[in-house]
């Protein structure tokens, strides 16, 4: 006879297969061990000499990069603490634009000094509260960190751009920055909207072309499509445009219907009536005054002899989103049936011709006048991951731009903020009393983080650079950071390298409401996983 002992307390409560952690050893301490083990990860990719990351998702898909926002995207993190910090960090690139690493290296760093305050006998609660003034004081002195002037800039002036510009593209590409920055402020200028707080990343377009190298990157006014004409027609110069999103063929009815044919002449007569009809719809677009088709769908063979026989040119745009920038671009109406435009509906462009770049076809479709929303970078590199390296550092860049449209400010880069802070947070948890003062000291301990990983990534003596950076900035030269090609301390204003005041703003904001977040939890309660076979993951969804 076997005896069944009744569950009790929790196991009673919740279904079986639950798993339960409480406390601080299991819960709390695991929690900030998880976080830790995360910003180890993103931290040696911090600044313009940090390491690259080879990640190999889901799909199979290979990424090698040093953007920290698409290294923990592509990780899929499983623990529910370090979740906490990479939805800071993703909240953090959808705000700005950059800084995601500093969020997520900050918030694990802040995690590791709660832990160490945790040990020596502090409660969480009083940790969050100590942090909570930490973060309010450092907003206040960062305010008093921004360099004079600098809160009024023309968003037109290519210079002033470049200047904001530097230290986000850096970041992801050092060394080739020169030539990147004057591209991308070119393109963010020229579809800059008349008032600049209404700017769209979406407008700056990147074609990345296999082939050639960096100082073969160019910009376009306009947009290059990656695919050939459809005809034969290979250019056209100051064309009208008619775009069909439903495609350009015959349109088979909706209902279905018997044709009784009784003799050869009938038989003849009616592949001639279609014939006609098609021939009638294409002269009809070309009596408009089109000179380019564009569809959204397949291309008939008859509808495509007809549009040679009236000198059309054919494209084919299958995508729809592209087709929709396409529209934006020529300033088309998008219709659905193959019928004549009206004026209105037509777009212009100064060319539309085919041109091969590194051995792909490419339609490029230019428009030099004003009144154009979209210009487009082409980047050109030697393999598809430098390419897409390429690509994240041109969306860094246009995004700064947005950044800096919204709020122009800017303080000292190269760590010169960051230690700025740490030593005026330092004198100020001095003055604080109570158990506060403990979780403020630790608090301006972690931005120490930055200038030792950025010297660490750059091979330098961290210790030393620490220390000499915290006397330069004892004797009053706030701007002085790290110059990491000398492996000296210099001016930042010098240097040229300087931060926008909302990257830090909100880097430094998320991480410490991440790491409150995961300090304010005890209890771990995870239900048993829902039953039955795991599904795959769909495939990759285009990124539009």
């Amino acid at each position: 006879m076997v005896f069944q002992i009744q569950p009790y307390g929790l196991q009673a409560m919740l279904k079986e297969g639950h798993r339960h952690l409480s406390g601080l050893e299991e819960a709390v301490l695991k929690n900030i061990e998880a976080c830790q083990e995360l910003s180890t990860i993103t931290r040696t990719s911090l600044g313009p000499n940090g390491m690259n990351k080879m990640v190999i998702n889901h799909l199979d898909k290979l990424f090698v990069t040093n953007d920290a926002a698409t290294i923990v995207n592509e990780l899929e993190v499983q623990h529910p603490a370090a979740k906490v910090l990479v939805l800071a960090g993703k909240a953090q690139q959808e705000e700005v634009g950059d800084g995601a690493n500093l969020t997520i290296s900050f918030g694990g760093e802040l995690l590791h000094n709660a832990g160490e305050l945790i040990r020596t006998g502090l409660h969480p609660s009083e940790i969050v509260s100590g942090y909570t003034k930490g973060i309010n004081k450092t907003i206040e002195i960062l305010d008093e960190l921004v360099e004079k002037g600098s809160e009024t800039m023309d968003v037109r002036d290519k210079d002033e751009v470049v200047l904001r510009m530097r230290a986000a593209v850096a970041s992801k590409q050092f060394g080739q920055e020169d030539i990147l920055c004057p591209l991308i402020a070119d393109a963010c200028i020229q579809v800059c909207p008349k008032n600049p707080a209404n700017f769209i990343v979406d407008n700056v377009r990147v074609a990345k072309l296999i082939g050639g190298g960096l100082h073969d990157c160019c910009i376009l006014r306009g947009m290059v499509l990656k695919h050939d004409a459809v005809g034969s027609i290979k250019k056209m110069e100051k064309a009208k445009i008619a775009v069909f999103a439903g495609g350009v063929d015959t349109s088979a009815t909706e209902t279905k219907g018997t044709v009784l044919i009784q003799s050869a002449e009938q038989l003849e007569n009616y592949a001639k009536t279609e014939e006609a009809k098609v021939e009638e719809l294409i002269r009809a677009v070309a009596n408009s005054g089109a000179k380019v088709i564009v569809s959204g769908g397949a291309v008939g063979d008859m509808a495509l002899h007809f549009c040679e026989r009236y000198k059309l040119m054919v494209l084919k745009i299958s995508s729809k989103f592209e087709l929709r920038r396409f529209c934006r671009t020529t300033g088309a109406v998008a219709l659905l049936k193959l019928t004549q435009p009206s004026p209105d509906e037509l777009g212009y462009a100064d060319s539309v011709s085919v041109e091969e770049i590194g051995g792909v076809r490419a339609t490029i479709v230019k428009n030099e006048e004003g009144g154009n929303s979209v210009s487009t970078v082409v980047l050109r590199a030697s393999t598809d991951s430098i390419l897409d390296d390429l690509e994240r550092a041109v969306d860094d860049g246009v995004n700064s731009y947005k950044a800096m449209c919204r709020d122009s400010r800017i303080v000292p880069g190269a760590a010169a903020t960051e230690i700025e802070l740490a030593r005026k947070l330092k004198e100020f948890s001095f003055q604080e009393t109570g158990l506060d003062q403990y979780a403020i000291a630790k608090f301006a301990e972690s931005f120490e983080m930055v200038p030792k990983t950025l010297a660490e990534n750059a091979g330098l003596n961290a210790i030393e650079i620490v220390s000499s950076l915290y006397a330069e900035h004892a004797s009053g030269n706030n701007k002085v950071g790290i110059n990491l090609e000398e492996g000296v301390c210099k001016d930042a204003s010098l240097m040229k390298v300087w931060d926008l005041y909302v990257t830090k703003y909100f880097a430094l904001k998320y991480a410490t409401d991440a790491a409150s977040t995961v300090l304010r939890v005890d209890q771990i309660i995870m239900a048993k996983p829902a039953g039955g076979p795991r599904r795959d993951q769909p495939a990759g969804m285009d990124e539009d």
